[in-house]
């Protein structure tokens, strides 16, 4: 739109990049944009996320997280009205990019670990006035499987049905326990970390947090173990989980990891409804080919007792055969 090249050139030059060079690099499952940046200071990122994304949240979970010590881009220059920031360059390599590019994956995950251990020492910081992850919470984004996935593989459902579901998930939740509350990222994953030349956990780059919430901290350790975009080998799993519970030697290793795998399986039924979603509504296609990937993270998780409810209600809704794969268009 032309109106917005116009606010976005007056940003620019406001913010002393009047006239650099300006890179696409690849977006994400949002309706954000980023550009990199040359100029004679060097490289930055623009952050081009129109109206109704708001870019405040990422401003704010920003500077908590660096305050905390952790690596968040810097913000170098603010337009939150018109949804455009100028950030600190991180570089192009995410922590993605190494793994993909056959570095070592134990050491990586680690780092990655060893960041989410430290955060979660600090709980909730006096600072952080991010919304909580509350069961209700849970429950809505759990609701996206039936509501999306469902109707694209070709499964009616009946107010009965979704109430049923709705009911298992809140059993489901119940069971285990959703304490103690740290700082949550909700996107801990490695195509958002990457790797920086700082010293200790600060050599983890920190991205797409400006939905962070207040909440337990197994969730975050279920998104980086049990990726939905790649395979994560069942020893870095085992051995990541233990060395975040050594960190923790008060800490109930039965109950964190009952918690750690009902908070996986919640987040495989969000994540399966969204890039659903994603296809079907915005027609970003690239994301159903992991949909049989976390079918199948979701359907390891259904063999512990807690989720019993949960795959009651699948079992014969959603049959083995139907956790495929939807075609690319509605049914």
């Amino acid at each position: 739109m032309p109106e917005r090249a116009d606010a976005i050139a007056a940003f620019l030059a406001g913010a002393g990049w009047d006239g650099a060079r300006r890179e696409p690099m690849g977006g994400d499952a949002s309706a954000r944009r980023y550009e990199r940046l040359y100029g004679r200071a060097g490289t930055a990122v623009l952050m081009d996320a129109p109206p109704p994304e708001d870019v405040r949240s990422f401003v704010h979970v920003a500077g908590v997280l660096r305050e905390l010590g952790f690596s968040a881009p810097a913000i170098e220059h603010a337009d939150s009205g018109n949804g455009l920031l100028v950030l600190e360059d991180f570089g192009r390599h995410t922590t993605a990019d190494a793994l993909a590019a056959g570095e070592p994956a134990e050491p990586l995950y680690r780092l990655a670990t060893d960041t989410l251990i430290a955060l979660h020492r600090r709980g909730v910081p006096d600072s952080a006035a991010v919304p909580a992850y509350t069961v209700e919470r849970f429950l809505d984004e759990a609701r996206l499987l039936p509501a999306w996935f469902c109707p694209a593989a070709g499964i009616a459902l009946s107010e009965a049905d979704l109430a049923a579901y709705e009911t298992a998930w809140r059993e489901a939740l119940a069971r285990v326990d959703l304490t103690p509350r740290t700082l949550v990222l909700r996107d801990f994953f490695p195509d958002n970390l990457m790797p920086l030349d700082r010293p200790g956990v600060a050599a983890c780059g920190l991205l797409d947090f400006q939905d962070a919430v207040t909440g337990p901290g197994a969730y975050d350790l279920a998104s980086l173990l049990q990726d939905a975009r790649r395979e994560v080998s069942p020893h870095i799993e085992r051995a990541m989980l233990a060395r975040y519970l050594d960190a923790f030697p008060d800490t109930d290793a039965e109950s964190f990891r009952a918690a750690y795998t009902v908070l996986a399986a919640q987040r495989h039924a969000k994540v399966i409804g969204i890039f659903t979603r994603l296809a079907h509504r915005d027609g970003k296609t690239a994301y159903l080919r992991h949909i049989p990937r976390v079918w199948h993270h979701l359907e390891s998780c259904l063999t512990a007792p807690a989720l019993a409810p949960v795959a009651r209600w699948l079992d014969p809704r959603v049959p083995p055969g139907a956790r495929r794969q939807p075609e690319e268009a509605p049914a």
